[in-house]
């Protein structure tokens, strides 16, 4: 569509002083028709950013452009009505704002509810906590005991996308071409669960023209990796850089892309091949050297970067029978939502920093413990030999407990609550 507005410029079709105010952008069919495009919203932040009046485009991209304040947004179905508007002196009329809530973009992600969930106290504690925190979670136990269930319930408690976070992974969304047609902003938090078959780039990013990955689509969400220890050990690998600093940077020999990577990573396993080895009503039917090989697949610096540590036993027969009576999601996300206003006027004041990404000064200045918790957390490093990252994780997962029970300062039970999602033993003691 550019090329063909600037023909009938040349041809004086189309006035060059009215024209030259806009970006055009937008790819054109054999018959006229202006077609659905990629990555419109980053061009139009880029054209409010530039000065130009506004942006002309595909009348299937109109919603993603106007969420760009102070930019006039035009759109079209077919070349011959942009001709027509634009071949008069008048310049063209913009399209109006869209203020309703966009049903098609949020229809991308779906959601299990936490009162679905039967039994698993600890866990469902747990999974509030890693919401309220955006602290990592790994579910370890038998099959069938809803550690699946557990993990798609997480994004459910989790508050709705800040619009600074909606403008960044609805951009992220457009760029990777997964923006549906007629789509806005996207307002709900990505929900990502790739399988264990996934490639290194498909995970993390990059290709011949770099473009973002999976842990990129999870950017202000969750990534869910079900069935941990099956995928290759070379793909786990490569979550260490976005786990601890929120990007990933690709680098090939024409240029180098950072993409932003800052989600909450949830993940599930057995805790052996067959999956009953902590079971105590089944029997494993792995040796010892077959569940070693097995939990070696994860490496110790990559557990030491999940936070809680969450075993998750088989449900009784009686639990089963039982309807389930543990509260709602949204009763729930009323508590995390309290918990993160906390963090972000503490932590940083204006920003959006929550307490899984307080740096080194920030954790001695805000997870500040009396002597009592001292001494309990130094006799528990000592006894399950905490590395520095999972002393200050157990600190920062202590400091969450207490902004959910509205707490100015970390008590001694904050801290013990804590120091069992860290050290619950289901790693034989890798910390």
């Amino acid at each position: 569509m550019p090329i063909a507005v600037s023909i009938l410029t040349s041809m004086e079709l189309i006035p060059d002083e009215l024209s030259r105010n806009y970006v055009f952008v937008g790819e054109l069919s054999l018959n006229g028709e202006l077609r659905h495009t990629r990555g419109i919203l980053p061009i139009a932040l880029m054209a409010m950013q530039a000065g130009y009046k506004g942006i002309v485009l595909p009348r299937d991209n109109a919603r993603e452009a106007l969420v760009v304040p102070e930019l006039e947004v035009v759109s079209f179905n077919t070349l011959g009505e942009l001709v027509t508007a634009f071949s008069g002196a008048v310049a063209p009329v913009p399209d109006q704002p869209i203020h309703d809530h966009d049903r098609q973009a949020e229809a991308m992600f779906a959601f299990n509810d936490m009162a679905s969930i039967k039994g698993q106290t600890m866990a469902r504690r747990a999974l509030e906590i890693a919401a309220a925190g955006n602290h990592n979670v790994l579910f370890s136990g038998p099959p069938g005991s809803g550690k699946t269930l557990l993990a798609r319930a997480l994004p459910s408690i989790l508050p709705p996308l800040e619009f600074i976070e909606a403008l960044d992974v609805t951009r992220i969304y457009s760029i990777k071409g997964l923006l549906p047609p007629g789509a806005g902003l996207i307002r709900q938090r990505p929900f990502r669960d790739p399988h264990h078959t996934i490639s290194d780039v498909a995970l993390i990013g990059g290709g011949r023209s770099p473009g973002p990955g999976e842990v990129s689509l999870a950017h202000h969400g969750v990534l869910f990796l079900d069935e941990l220890p099956e995928f290759k050990k070379s793909v786990l690998e490569v979550l260490r850089e976005p786990l601890s600093s929120g990007a990933v940077s690709i680098s090939r020999a024409a240029q180098t892309c950072l993409f932003p990577a800052r989600f909450l990573f949830a993940a599930a396993m057995n805790p052996c091949p067959c999956g009953f080895s902590t079971d105590p009503e089944a029997e494993c039917v792995c040796n010892t050297k077959q569940i070693n090989s097995y939990r070696q697949r994860l490496s110790g610096p990559l557990l030491d970067r999940i936070d809680l540590h969450i075993h998750v036993p088989r449900l009784q027969p009686w639990e089963l029978a039982e309807k389930p009576a543990g509260e709602s999601s949204e009763t729930v996300r009323k508590r995390v939502v309290k918990a993160r206003e906390l963090q972000k006027h503490r932590n940083d004041p204006g920003s959006l920093m929550l307490n899984a990404h307080l740096p080194g000064k920030k954790i001695e200045a805000l997870c500040r413990i009396d002597a009592d918790s001292q001494k309990l957390l130094i006799s528990a490093a000592r006894r399950f030999s905490l590395s520095a990252r999972g002393y200050d994780k157990v600190l920062l997962i202590a400091r969450t407990i207490a902004d959910l029970d509205e707490s100015e300062t970390i008590a001694t039970s904050h801290l013990a609550e804590a120091l069992q999602y860290r050290t619950s033993g289901i790693f034989d003691g890798v910390r």
